[in-house]
């Protein structure tokens, strides 16, 4: 057998991801705060961009969600307010500007800007974001008293240590007492001590090993003492009765009647479970709609959202530039940069606008499937897949998935990302289908309109859900109840 090279010419067809492509797939998936920072990113980087201020100007320029542009040509408007120094009166005839103003800048560069002009200050003051002050957190807040109380150097050490070792909920469960001491070379008894003051600093009970310690102390605050004994025996001898809510059982335990056993189980529940509750809230998460979808008269509106958006368009300087050099007929490095950053400011605002376009349409075909919901709210709500809103707009079903991920809209019924409308279908009695969200909601509905006391269990949600023309099993309903956050029934029963 023989081996030898030869020359081979042939042709094929193959998908090439190029970059530009990836970059559109990209910012198509992107929510709108990643697309914000990614625009912010790229009027850093590219010199060509430029932030387009202007109100009712340069249409071509700016990104719209309407029309495209090359983004390369200039404004008339521009060129010609840049060849003319003079203004043309009521009567057509050219003036001359005779006001002042090399006085008046003088005069204002002397006095320093002022408040609402929109003229920024020294560029060595600290920002807005510089000067707002931040929440104290728990261990700053529990640092300052320590330090204003008559703690000496060891039981600050300590006391810091243990501070340090808080979690997220107030307790301290990650260490123990004799493991604090051998870290800080004191006794275990010195470490308890400083630890029994520090539960009673503010939030009382910090810093408790669990949840009995924690309402113990608290029962046992100096300040607001709680004397009821029958509470004092519950927290200590029967917590784990009270959290099963075996009533009867403490009631026979303790040899007291029920409805005191209920009315020291009201006093307990007035208590703090979470001692760090006050320092652990998080910070609310807004959410800014990507598209909005009005009702005017009886037609909806769909219209995308760009407020917050930066409006992109090309710098006059460096076209300018480029065109100088194209009539140089330059070759030089200098003219292959702009020209490449041109092409990328060209492809993103391009692409934004596409993002843009895309998202009104798959907007638009879940308005014509999900009328009734924009109608009558989430329990109108119709089954609905990808393939339904790609086979109406012709694009695949992979752009919708991407399309629908991160992004909401606003709608006369509420906020909600694009992905709710798409659920699977619930048959019903009568042979039509109802979505899943729309079950959920009525399941939430009969829970929030049950007797307290005689809540619905799961077999009852389904029988009632039957009599509504929707027959799914009782492992649904509970599925269903448990992606709600709904406790089951025994958990939700309201003795008093």
């Amino acid at each position: 057998m023989s081996l030898y090279m030869r020359q081979e010419l042939r042709m094929s067809q193959q998908l090439v991801m190029t970059p530009q492509l990836q970059q559109a797939i990209k910012l198509l998936q992107l929510s709108r705060p990643e697309l914000v920072d990614l625009v912010r990113s790229e009027l850093l980087e590219n010199p060509l961009l430029e932030e387009n201020h202007e109100l009712g100007g340069a249409q071509e320029d700016h990104v719209s969600s309407i029309e495209m542009q090359d983004g390369v040509r200039e404004s008339p408007a521009e060129s010609k307010a840049s060849d003319s120094p003079t203004e043309v009166s009521a009567d057509g005839e050219g003036r001359r500007d005779d006001f002042d103003w090399e006085g008046y800048l003088e005069q204002t560069a002397l006095s320093g800007p002022t408040p609402g002009s929109g003229v920024r200050a020294d560029e060595d003051l600290p920002t807005l974001e510089q000067t707002m002050a931040e929440p104290e957190n728990l261990v700053e807040h529990l640092m300052w008293q320590v330090r204003i109380s008559n703690f000496n150097a060891l039981d600050e050490e300590i006391a810091e240590f243990i501070i340090r070792s808080i979690g997220g909920a107030g307790y301290l469960q990650a260490i123990s007492a004799p493991q604090i001491a051998r870290a800080v070379g004191a006794s275990t008894l010195r470490v308890e001590e400083v630890l029994r003051r520090l539960q009673r600093l503010d939030p009382i009970s910090i810093a408790s090993r669990n949840l009995a310690e924690a309402l113990w102390v608290q029962i046992t605050d100096p300040d607001d003492p709680i004397t009821d004994p029958l509470v004092r025996e519950i927290i200590a001898e029967h917590l784990g009765k009270l959290e099963r809510r075996a009533y009867p059982q403490v009631a026979r335990d303790t040899g007291e009647a029920l409805e005191e056993v209920y009315e020291a189980t009201k006093v307990i529940m007035g208590l703090e479970p979470r001692p760090a509750r006050a320092f652990t809230a998080e910070a609310p998460q807004y959410v800014t709609p990507d598209v909005y979808v009005h009702k005017i008269g009886e037609e909806y509106v769909v219209s995308v959202n760009d407020d917050g958006l930066p409006k992109l368009k090309i710098s006059n300087f460096y076209r300018a530039a480029l065109a100088k050099q194209d009539k140089a007929k330059d070759k030089s490095n200098a003219k292959d940069y702009i020209t490449e950053r041109l092409r990328s400011a060209q492809w993103l605002i391009r692409s934004i606008q596409q993002r843009q376009r895309t998202i009104l349409k798959v907007t638009n075909s879940i308005l014509k499937f999900q009328r009734e919901f924009f109608e009558k709210g989430p329990q109108h709500l119709r089954p609905l897949i990808l393939r339904d809103v790609a086979e109406d707009i012709e694009m695949h079903e992979s752009t919708v998935s991407r399309v629908t991920t991160n992004k909401y809209v606003h709608t006369p019924q509420g906020i909600f990302e694009l992905k709710y409308f798409f659920n699977a279908g619930i048959s019903r009695s009568d042979g039509g289908e109802l979505a899943s969200e729309a079950v959920k909601t009525k399941i939430k509905r009969l829970i929030e309109n049950e007797n307290p006391k005689k809540p619905a269990s799961d077999q009852k949600l389904v029988e009632l859900l039957k009599e509504d023309g929707i027959d799914i099993a009782r492992r649904t309903v509970a599925k269903y109840r448990e992606q709600l956050g709904i406790l089951s029934s025994s958990k939700r029963k309201k003795l008093f």
